[in-house]
């Protein structure tokens, strides 16, 4: 009976501030009453949401939830992700409040709305929905993130991950692994299968292609810390091993000061401890063996074509043997008898003397590094080149307890050993260092957080010199990646434009 009444609040929206002001305030409050009105008093709210006056568009914003019933509320939820733009601040926290009363509403709905803009919206509205969802989702209670709504942002986000950048997959892989249903170990195997299907573990690796090389060092890093002894590392290890490591010298990277080679060394090291049943075994441990001899020199006297003959030392690349030797150990134990059955004795022969060699030059640089570090505490282990001796020891001594093993007769595989790179369960005060730069995003094996990451650097002791090079590396900001939306894996296709309420 006051259908007149509203149509005239209605049309109140064409008219001065004080009658926009009012109009935002009753729209809403009486919107329940004429649903066949309905259409035409969300458009006319929306109106008053993209108004030039900055007060009436955040009484108009704050309103929008009361819209919010039956089958308005998804189209609520896609307003509200679009107005995600603004850039007054006030206006995007009342935005971000009205989002999350609508989703204790109704989780999927709002969800719905959130997708829909992230499949078809702008590019800002996107990358602003996105942003909302990996870091609002895990405020919302149980109550709210049910296992279905946990299973609709799983579907919804596999749509997405279809086509996406590679800041985007970081954000949505931060989001599917804070998920309760995804925390057990099938939930942590079908994400490790969907960044396998990121990395496309199925194509031709093309070394020299820095998309392709920061696609598959950003995927594997995102897979390390799901992988565990029940979750296994095994396709990422065969494509390392088979594709990789036989293009090591050739990989390039658009990322400054970034050691690709090592990177990919410490990524294979860390993932070898979980690697399962390989079918190649053999064929992908000698690819192993021989990239490690190429780190492990003959005494300058041994050499052939007396390459290293003179007074020059080989350099002994010790960040890098630390990786292989590591990676080596763990496949290793797979198939025992590769060094003693696999090697013909002349093979064999070679790669003992070779590490002879090499723990010859370890035990000196042990002793020195020991000394140098003797009686320091405290203070004196946080200058820059104490840490990195702290590190650099660190890693001899790995290295050294890896080549005992294996001149055991017949080899052994029975040492452990923490890489040098990650952190320690006690806490030693001499091997702590200040953790560096990095998003809080970052995976538990980044850069950032914790000791002993300054083995980026290469450490390289026959030179007399310590690396200086500590540069921290974001794994998330990588500015690599190429494409269509300019920081992407990829063109992400025609999306349509503009306001789509």
């Amino acid at each position: 009976q006051h259908k007149d009444a509203y149509q005239v609040i209605l049309d109140g929206v064409k008219g001065g501030a004080k009658e926009k002001r009012l109009a935002a305030q009753f729209i809403p409050k009486f919107f329940k009453h004429f649903p066949e009105l309905a259409d035409s008093a969300i458009n006319a709210q929306l109106d008053l949401c993209e108004d030039e006056d900055v007060s009436i568009r955040r009484q108009a914003i704050k309103e929008l939830p009361q819209f919010a019933t039956g089958d308005n509320l998804p189209r609520v939820a896609d307003i509200l992700t679009q107005l995600l733009q603004s850039d007054d601040s006030a206006e995007f926290n009342l935005v971000n409040n009205a989002l999350l009363s609508i989703f204790k509403m109704d989780a999927k709905g709002t969800l719905g709305g959130l997708f829909s803009q992230i499949l078809q919206g702008e590019d800002i509205v996107r990358e602003r929905a996105i942003k909302f969802l990996s870091t609002k989702l895990k405020t919302l209670p149980e109550e709210v993130m049910t296992k279905e709504v946990e299973e609709f942002i799983l579907t919804e986000s596999k749509k997405v991950l279809e086509d996406v950048t590679g800041e985007e997959f970081v954000l949505f892989m931060k989001i599917l692994s804070g998920l309760k249903s995804l925390q057990t170990v099938s939930g942590r195997q079908q994400l490790v299968e969907l960044v396998a299907e990121q990395a496309d573990l199925e194509q031709t690796f093309n070394p020299s292609d820095t998309d392709c090389v920061d696609r598959l060092l950003q995927c594997t890093r995102q897979a390390v810390p799901l992988f565990s002894k029940n979750v296994h590392s095994t396709k990422f290890v065969t494509y390392f091993c088979e594709h990789v490591l036989p293009n090591l010298s050739s990989l390039t990277t658009l990322v400054e000061g970034l050691d690709i080679q090592l990177e990919v060394l410490k990524l294979l090291a860390e993932m070898s401890s979980f690697c399962g049943d390989m079918e190649k075994l053999e064929s992908n441990l000698k690819k192993l063996f021989d990239k490690l001899l190429e780190y492990m020199p003959l005494p300058p006297e041994e050499a052939e074509n007396g390459e290293n003959a003179g007074n020059e030392e080989p350099k002994l690349q010790f960040s890098y043997v630390e990786c292989l030797l590591y990676s080596f150990h763990q496949l290793g134990r797979k198939l025992p008898d590769f060094l003693t059955a696999k090697l013909n004795a002349e093979k064999l022969k070679d790669f003992k003397i070779r590490l002879q060699y090499f723990a010859r030059g370890l035990q000196v640089y042990i002793r020195q590094l020991r000394l140098a570090l003797q009686g320091k505490t405290g203070e004196a282990l946080k200058t820059e080149e104490n840490k990195i001796k702290v590190v650099a020891l660190k890693i001899t001594n790995n290295i050294n307890v890896l080549i005992k093993d294996l001149f055991h007769i017949p080899p052994s595989y029975k040492s452990t050993v923490t890489l040098s790179w990650k952190p320690v369960q006690k806490a030693d005060v001499s091997q702590k260092r200040a953790s560096e730069d990095t998003t809080s995003s970052s995976p538990p094996k980044k850069a950032s957080a914790g000791p002993k990451r300054d083995a980026r650097q290469i450490y390289n002791p026959p030179s007399g010199k310590y690396s200086s090079n500590l540069g921290s590396f974001s794994y998330e900001q990588r500015g690599g990646f190429r494409g269509g939306r300019g920081r992407g894996w990829g063109g992400r296709g025609n999306r349509s434009r503009g306001r789509i309420y």
